[in-house]
C-alpha cells in the first residue's frame, strides 16, 4: 500500500465574469472545505472522460475538458498520494445543483475565494496557474 498512486482529475471552470466553479466537501477528505470539482479517474477512463463524469456527478453540469492546467499532488490516508491533474473545462449544458460527496456548489469570484476556507495548497496552485 506504501506509495500507492491515485490519479484524479480536477475541473477548472470559469464563467463569463471570471468566477470559478467551486464545490463544498460534503465528506471527508476535505470535509466542509472548498475545492475545485473532480475526483478519481475510474479503471478505463481518459482524462477527459474523468472531468466530465465528475463534474456532472458533483454540479450537475456538462462540461468539456480542454488544455491541462497543471497537476498537484496531496497525501491520502494510509500512504495514499492523490495525483490530481487539473484541466480547463468549459460548460457545455446542465443545471447547477449540488451532488454526489458535494455538500454545496457555486460560482465563486477570486476575491472571495481567499477569504472562504479551501483545501490545502488549492489557493497556491490556482496562483502559480495565473488563475488568482
Amino acid at each position: 500500500m506504501e506509495g500507492m498512486r491515485v490519479r484524479c482529475v480536477g475541473g477548472i471552470v470559469r464563467d463569463e465574469a471570471g468566477r470559478l466553479l467551486m464545490v463544498r466537501r460534503g465528506r471527508p477528505p476535505g470535509e466542509g472545505l472548498w475545492s475545485v470539482p473532480g475526483g478519481r479517474v475510474e479503471p478505463g477512463e481518459d482524462d477527459p472522460a474523468a472531468v466530465a463524469r465528475e463534474l456532472r456527478e458533483e454540479t450537475g453540469l456538462d462540461v468539456v475538458a480542454g488544455a491541462k492546467v497543471g497537476t498537484v499532488e496531496r497525501p491520502g490516508p494510509g500512504g495514499v498520494v492523490y495525483e490530481i491533474h487539473d484541466y480547463a473545462a468549459t460548460v457545455a449544458g446542465g443545471t447547477l445543483r449540488a451532488g454526489d460527496d458535494a455538500s454545496e456548489v457555486r460560482w465563486i469570484s477570486p476575491e472571495e475565494l481567499r477569504d472562504l476556507p479551501v483545501t490545502g495548497g488549492l489557493l497556491d496552485a490556482l496562483v502559480l496557474w495565473g488563475l488568482l
